[in-house]
């Protein structure tokens, strides 16, 4: 159990505008302040943040809550991990009598074992049995104060070597298999999971090591990069290799990189802005932790037609969460480790700054696909091409690029221009169509941060009782002096929608115990979607000082909702109970 004096200090301490900004680019205007939502991608801000009441709530989502909730889920911690997160930022000491879940326990294990296991596999690296990989390392031109700083390692041949020393540093095999260093074998025994391979220890941003990366030497079976699955501490969709380190760079922008290698070959070289995904394709998680750190992002992938791919869809998410972009085009060379070894780091750096642009890289690949010297080609070139500039949201690039194109394969602007708008208005249509289809879809199962297909139905069943307990529950917490009155009435069982009932509960509880009812101090009661409809409903009722009679007749809609007889029950009265029915109905409305 936390004690509500710490709750109350973490709270003064932890301003939650200071907070999110070091996520998020706010913008102060009025009494609020905005920016880009970091749970989903978008390119207008939706993402607000109100110091009032100390909350934050996004209307394209849905995410909302107070300064805990908003650091569990960008950092992906349970409620106890937040406050000390937290504490530790303000310089606060946690409690000495709050006690971990389970859960946290087991990440803090986690974490010890990862960091004993990047130690064990560094030292291996200069041992007798570590040759082969360092011999590998040298030969891809690695000196020893990258390997150092990168902490690369080897994993010994052996099928339990790392198991055993592990085992005798106090740590059980249920721990391993939790950190995924170990697998279990048929038989039930356990084995290292990295056997004779070059290892790359992956780091958060505070400096823990979540997990690894291996690359097998010779032609031994397996995969030729081998990389840690998700564990309780790693998740590979929220994370990027060595931005821990890019994150101070001086450097303008984030390279984004295919591999490990392309990495450290670029930090070596002095651009220690480089980063990699985690053996995944780019996801919408990474993009929106880039944009925490940089506005513009430049796209360093092989030049096979992998890399080509990769390209396009960093581009496709990228742009989604209004990142500059810009497309490293690497000649004569496979990817960014080889050309730098072949050309060397001056070349390398002219190639950053010859980059072209997102839409510039689309317009070069098109180009490519079609033999434009026939009416063919140049008809069916023309036709992507202005399927894709019809993409273009700004009017003014959008306009440069058809002169430009128009110019190239020698047609009329004026006719690509009136292509490129039939195209638009067609393409406006199916938006809408899928929009309507999306808020349909919507209505019956929710989204990942909304409370989901239940709630809404119910919410859209009973819509007036919903409002009301709505705004009862936002009285309950700005007015808590009308709560004895209020329980008098009323009791949370009595609520129609299952989330305000839960609510309701809380709150309720909390103040019979004269325990207050702010944000900060109901986080560690309440799930973060049951943080995102509280911070929803403070949204909804700030500035508006309810009166007792407001708050009676919030409370006799839901009691008039409950003594409302069934159909069927209508049905069955005779003619004297059905008069007084409608004479209660005539007597309500006026």
């Amino acid at each position: 159990m936390i004690p509500e004096e710490f709750i109350q200090e973490l709270k003064y301490h932890s301003d939650i505008v200071d907070v999110v900004s070091s996520y998020v680019a706010l913008r102060h205007r009025g009494k609020t302040h905005s920016g880009l939502c970091p749970f989903h991608s978008e390119k207008t801000p939706s993402f607000h943040v109100y110091p009032d009441t100390q909350s934050f709530y996004c209307f394209g989502c849905g995410a909302g809550g107070d300064v805990v909730t908003f650091i569990r889920r960008i950092e992906n911690l349970e409620y106890v991990e937040a406050l000390r997160f937290l504490a530790q930022r303000a310089g606060l000491a946690m409690p000495e009598d709050v006690r971990d879940d389970g859960s946290a326990r087991m990440k803090m294990r986690i974490l010890e074992i990862n960091r004993q296991t990047a130690r064990i596999f560094y030292e291996n690296l200069t041992s007798p049995g570590g040759r082969e990989g360092l011999r590998y390392l040298r030969q891809r031109g690695l000196s020893d104060k990258t390997i150092r700083r990168f902490g690369l390692g080897y994993s010994m041949p052996g099928w339990d070597t790392l198991a055993k020393q592990l085992r005798s540093q106090g740590f059980t095999d249920e721990e391993m298999l939790s950190a995924a260093v170990v697998s279990k074998g048929r038989n039930g025994s356990v084995f290292d999971m990295f056997r004779g391979r070059v290892m790359f220890p992956i780091i958060d941003l505070r400096g823990n090591v979540i997990g690894f990366g291996g690359r097998k030497l010779g032609e031994e079976s397996g995969p030729k990069y081998l990389n840690s699955p998700d564990t309780p501490v790693f998740k590979k969709s929220r994370n990027l290799f060595a931005l821990n380190f890019a994150k101070a760079s001086k450097e303008k922008g984030i390279i984004l990189c295919e591999g490990y290698m392309d990495v450290i070959a670029q930090h070596q070289a002095g651009f220690d802005n480089a980063v990699a995904t985690l053996g995944t394709a780019l996801t919408p998680e990474q993009c929106r932790l880039l944009s925490q750190y940089t506005d513009q992002v430049l796209l360093s992938y092989d030049a096979d037609e992998a890399g080509q791919k990769a390209t396009r869809r960093g581009i496709e998410l990228l742009s989604q969460i209004g990142m500059k972009i810009k497309v490293i085009h690497i000649p004569d060379a496979k990817d960014p480790d080889e050309f730098i070894k072949k050309f060397g780091a001056q070349r390398f750096r002219m190639l950053l700054e010859g980059s072209s642009n997102a839409t510039e890289f689309a317009i070069a690949r098109i180009r490519e696909k079609y033999d434009t010297d026939t009416d063919d080609g140049r008809m069916n070139c023309l036709k992507e091409l202005a399927a894709f500039l019809a993409e273009i949201p700004n009017p003014i690039e959008r306009d440069v690029y058809q002169s430009r194109v128009a110019l190239d394969l020698g047609i009329s602007k004026d006719i690509l221009g009136a292509q490129v708008a039939s195209l638009q208005k067609r393409m406006t249509r199916s938006r809408n169509r899928k929009e309507d289809a999306d808020l349909r879809i919507y209505a019956i199962k929710g989204n990942g941060t909304n409370p989901g297909g239940i709630n809404e139905l119910q919410r859209r069943n009973n819509m007036k009782c919903a409002v009301a307990e709505d705004k009862l529950l936002g009285v309950l917490i700005r007015n808590p002096d009308y709560f004895r009155h209020i329980a008098a009435r009323i009791q949370p069982e009595q609520f129609v929608t299952d989330l305000n009932r839960t609510i309701a509960q809380v709150i309720y509880r909390r103040l019979e115990q004269n325990l207050p009812v702010d944000m900060p101090s109901l986080s560690g009661e309440l799930e973060p979607e049951q943080m995102s409809q509280l911070s929803r409903i403070l949204l909804d009722a700030s500035g508006i000082k309810s009166t007792q009679q407001e708050t009676d007749d919030y409370i006799d809609v839901l009691l008039q909702n409950q003594n409302k007889p069934t159909p069927q029950q209508i049905g069955a009265m005779d003619d004297e109970q059905f008069r007084e029915y409608m004479a209660s109905l005539t007597a309500g409305k006026r």
